[in-house]
């Protein structure tokens, strides 16, 4: 066994496995990203219900509305309150025992039984979990008052008037809690009291710390109370005109995925229909066994995705960032979006690099290696696994909430796309999602990595370990369900139409219907 092996495969590939394992455990303490969607979701469409009092008597219109709205927002709006916040809570109550759990294990010091270095690995280690921690505590901590301030809110509108009065009580007298949002809670506790109590600086405390309708709704409590007409009708106004805008933004992230949701539910039960009856024939079954002619081994792969694709995005590249010389933390956000496009381009363009230099000596390739094909259907293919992936990685996603139940982090890319209401910082995200991520991951995965599985296994067994792989890839264990669901249904769309094209296409409207949704909620 030469020296090159020997190193890459007990040296490296373990460091690799080792940390990717790390990482996956470590969005373990990290909440979902899709709570924070649908609660984005929640607040939008009570902001629509001011759409609802206009035009009453029009049945058809009616329906319309409660298809957009449901038919009672308030209530469902409470309920995915009260979940986001019993969620939240669990996950406090999780980082409170791992904190008193390190707290604990500090106060025990045992004697060494030899002299140890002076800065042992596993005290650093603990270190940075710790802070972790305690950096994770101050967020859920924020998250929960915040939910304690607009749930209170969602309760006093609908008449449950001492229920939010205790909602906002308990907030003011817990220790933890941010003076601002219990001096908040203490303004609107103030607003719906019997008789009401107008305290000082209320209006800014209600400007300040509650957003969109909670807003609006307590600023309209607020100048009833005070009688300032001018200003209430100004803010009933501003109701109005946000209802129509919220209505459109519903209707767009609401319609355009069901009904695309809806031709992939039709198009798969053809799909099994035609193979049932086709058998080999079908589209299904097109190419389906044929594996890929692959001249290399398992220690090519493995140079490929340990050096190029997970040495140069967790080690090499974050290395050349952090010596550059940029403020950190970056906070302008055209500078976090071209931080991120340049970090992607570079692993990009390093793990390119290892694998065509891997793959030279075996020039000239095999047939349907790297092949584009713009003359074939593979746009067909790419739009019609678009439709069909949509209901499955959403069955998935259910499923796979139940069983995280808002843990396990998710892609920080969202985050940013969401908050960022910036033209060229959403440019830029758009760039990185919806083309460089599909050309980069389409070929790496579907294009080398399924194919060279073949060697050794069948292609539905090359589709789903891959899928896995590509799934793990993204560090974060939320997201390895989902993804591996739609990195089965691009191994699938690859390897019947055999034109990466194809899974390019479907990829990129993957990504770019998901920036769509971030878009138009972060526009609220």
């Amino acid at each position: 066994m030469t020296l090159k092996r020997l190193v890459l495969i007990f040296v490296l590939t373990p460091i690799a496995v080792l940390l990717a394992v790390s990482a996956l455990f470590g969005s373990w303490q990290e909440p979902q990203f899709q709570s924070r969607l649908e609660l984005y979701q929640t607040n939008i469409a009570l902001q629509a219900q001011a759409w609802q009092s206009e035009d009453s008597g029009d049945d058809n219109l009616q329906g319309i509305r409660e298809a957009i709205l449901g038919e009672q927002p308030l209530e469902s709006a409470t309920k995915q309150y009260q979940e986001a916040r019993q969620s939240v809570q669990a996950n406090l109550d999780k980082v409170n025992n791992k904190l008193a759990q390190l707290r604990s294990q500090s106060e025990i010091t045992p004697i060494p039984p030899k002299p140890l270095p002076e800065v042992p690995p596993t005290t650093k280690t603990s270190k940075q979990g710790k802070q972790q921690l305690q950096q994770s505590l101050k967020q859920l901590q924020k998250l929960v008052a915040e939910l304690d301030l607009r749930l209170g809110i969602l309760q006093a509108q609908q008449g449950q008037t001492d229920t939010a009065l205790k909602t906002w009580s308990e907030l003011q007298q817990r220790s933890d809690v941010n003076p601002e949002f219990g001096e908040t809670a203490a303004v609107l506790s103030g607003l719906w009291s019997n008789p009401p109590r107008l305290l000082q600086n209320a209006q800014e405390r209600i400007q300040k710390n509650l957003e969109g309708w909670f807003r609006s709704t307590a600023l309209v409590q607020l100048y009833q109370l005070q009688q300032r007409q001018d200003a209430l009708l100004a803010v009933k106004a501003a109701q109005k005109e946000t209802a129509a805008q919220a209505v459109l933004k519903l209707a767009v992230i609401g319609t355009i995925p069901t009904l695309a949701a809806l031709i992939g539910l039709i198009l798969l039960i053809l799909l099994f229909a035609q193979r049932l009856l086709k058998g080999k024939a079908s589209l299904l079954a097109q190419n389906a066994d044929i594996p890929w002619s692959t001249p290399w081994d398992g220690e090519t792969v493995l140079q490929v995705f340990i050096v190029g694709f997970f040495f140069m995005g967790q080690i090499f590249v974050p290395l050349v960032i952090s010596v550059l010389p940029i403020p950190r933390p970056i906070v302008d956000v055209r500078l976090q979006a071209f931080s991120v496009l340049v970090s992607y381009l570079l692993v990009a363009f390093g793990a390119l690099l290892v694998l065509y230099f891997s793959l030279k000596p075996f020039f000239p390739l095999p047939e349907f290696w790297f092949r584009f094909r713009f003359q074939d259907n593979w746009f067909l293919w790419g739009l019609g696994g678009y439709c069909t992936a949509l209901p499955i990685v959403v069955m998935v996603s259910l499923i796979n909430q139940q069983l995280w139940q808002g843990q396990g982090g998710s892609n920080p890319l969202l985050q940013l796309a969401l908050e960022s209401q910036d033209g060229v910082a959403l440019s830029i995200f758009f760039f990185t999602a919806a083309i460089a991520a599909p050309f980069f991951e389409e070929i790496l995965f579907r294009g080398f990595l399924l194919p060279s599985l073949t060697r050794y296994l069948p292609v539905w067994g090359s589709i789903i370990i891959s899928s896995l792989l590509f799934a793990i890839a993204h560090l974060s264990l939320s997201e390895i369900l989902p993804l591996t669901a739609l990195g089965i249904v691009l191994g699938v769309v690859y390897t019947r139409s055999r034109n990466l094209l194809a899974p390019m296409l479907l990829h990129s409207l993957w990504n770019s219907g998901t920036l769509l949704s971030l878009f138009i909620l972060g526009s609220n």
